[in-house]
């Protein structure tokens, strides 16, 4: 197992040692001794999958507890992480990565980072270990996978992408700030 640095402060890569033979392929994902050795600072309490088909774009989510660790465990996807800390100097940075099932990689994500994913297979599952129990998307922030400021650079045209209801009801940024702005300027009126 090897890990880098990415871009974004705090963000690792890790890179797996798959067995392979004749047989197929044996990955050790995680390893209790092995981890405290990468980020002794991180306990996984929980882990998820979802599983979703092309085109589909989870998030861009986060919370400012949950430190997440990402692998393909099937197929193929994109993988946009955002530092979503405002008080960061570096907030609205972002840093994609392909992850797929013969790439055999990992991505460590910290709190105040959001990250999203799209589909580029057939289908794929996304599997993730999280450092604190989900608490519901309401505990969570949401930003539009197209968030203007973000200027994500998405491997797909816009018209074939899938979302969620979540993911396309949220507000850009200056949308939402406009309509606080509006609703400051009806009270002070």
């Amino acid at each position: 197992m090897k890990v880098l640095k990415t871009k974004l402060e705090g963000v690792k890569k890790i890179i797996l040692d798959p067995f392979v033979d004749y047989r197929g392929e044996y990955v050790e994902i995680y390893n209790l001794n092995g981890w405290e050795n990468t980020a002794n600072y991180v306990k996984f309490v929980q882990d998820d999958i979802s599983v979703s088909r092309k085109n589909v774009i989870r998030g861009i989510h986060g919370d400012k507890d949950t430190w997440k660790l990402v692998s393909c465990l099937h197929g193929e996807f994109y993988l946009v992480v955002v530092d979503c800390d405002v008080q960061s100097n570096k907030f609205a940075f972002w840093e994609g990565f392909i992850m797929s099932d013969k790439r055999r990689e990992q991505i460590l994500i910290p709190p105040l980072y959001g990250n999203a994913h799209l589909v580029m297979s057939d289908s794929a599952i996304f599997h993730y270990k999280q450092s604190s129990y989900y608490q519901g998307q309401e505990n969570q922030f949401t930003y539009h996978f197209d968030e203007p400021l973000f200027n994500i650079k998405w491997p797909v045209r816009r018209e074939d992408v899938i979302l969620s209801k979540r993911d396309m009801e949220v507000e850009t940024i200056e949308e939402s700030c406009n309509k606080l702005m509006k609703e400051r300027d009806e009270k002070t009126s």
